[in-house]
């Protein structure tokens, strides 16, 4: 899946396109509710990854709301995130902001070190 962003302003129109990585790497929806708070949690697995969004795998029963917050497992960060569609087990997310070069090298790099 290559992630693509959409800019319109009026005078002209530019398309984004950012490359996936491969990631495997267990992750935390985690819900966010009334002023904020952040008690509920569940598990996912983040299949893909780029600067804009990922793909995650859940539970085909689990409802995911359309707002919420990603933790990528070994990592203390936590990423605002929206539902852009879902298919199944697979849901597509855009992370409310792009996401810094340097963080998503070393969530790569995490990722990797833990396979060798």
């Amino acid at each position: 899946m290559a992630f693509q962003t959409h800019l319109n302003d009026d005078s002209n129109e530019q398309e984004k396109s950012y490359r996936d990585f491969s990631l495997d790497r267990p992750g935390k929806i985690i819900f966010v509710g009334h002023h904020l708070s952040t008690g509920t949690q569940v598990r996912c697995l983040i299949r893909t990854i780029n600067l804009a969004g990922a793909v995650l795998e859940v539970s085909p029963t689990l409802e995911v709301p359309n707002h919420f917050f990603l933790e990528i497992l070994g990592i203390r960060d936590e990423i605002g995130s929206t539902v852009v569609k879902r298919e199944g087990e697979l849901v597509t997310i855009s992370f409310n902001m792009l996401i810094n070069a340097e963080f998503l090298h070393h969530v790569l790099r995490l990722s990797f070190e833990a396979d060798v």
